[in-house]
């Protein structure tokens, strides 16, 4: 039971990154509330610039989609465990990839979605961007314990 609350976040996660790609956020579907709402917020804006606002949009989507996708899965791999572990770390990659490139299949199967290697890129770039700040967060902390240990309080 405690492994599955600990990988629930990462799965409920996963569902969500799915129900984005159905047909319900095909970049014309998206284009129909996204479009509008630059238009408002950036008035004077040709709509060749808002047309490439909404490709930024979108495409930041799947980066950020996998960036905390990746920080879930490494959440559910470490368990209890403190820190960051390389071993960790690159089966959270792995698992996000090939969640990735199996996301990407599907929306070759959904109408009005195409599969593209470039967004299965850009969703491991996410997660590899997570573990690198995981990294980084448990080195922090590491270094932070140490100079603790090293001058005790008085």
């Amino acid at each position: 039971m405690r492994r599955l609350r600990q990988w629930a976040p990462a799965i409920v996660w996963a569902a969500v990154i799915w129900l984005f790609s159905t047909q319900a956020f095909t970049a014309e579907a998206t284009a129909g509330f996204l479009l509008p709402l630059l238009r408002k917020l950036f008035p004077q804006t040709s709509l060749e610039t808002l047309l490439f606002l909404h490709f930024l949009i979108r495409k930041s989507g799947h980066f950020v989609e996998y960036f905390i996708f990746g920080l879930l899965v490494l959440r559910a791999i470490r368990g209890q465990r403190h820190g960051w572990a390389l071993r960790w770390g690159l089966a959270a990659l792995v698992i996000a990839a090939a969640y990735a490139a199996l996301d990407e299949f599907h929306q070759s199967f959904v109408p009005g979605r195409t599969a593209s290697p470039w967004d299965s890129l850009l969703d491991t770039t996410g997660a590899l961007a997570a573990q690198s700040l995981a990294w980084l967060y448990a080195l922090r902390g590491s270094q932070r314990e140490a100079r603790a240990m090293a001058d005790p309080p008085r």
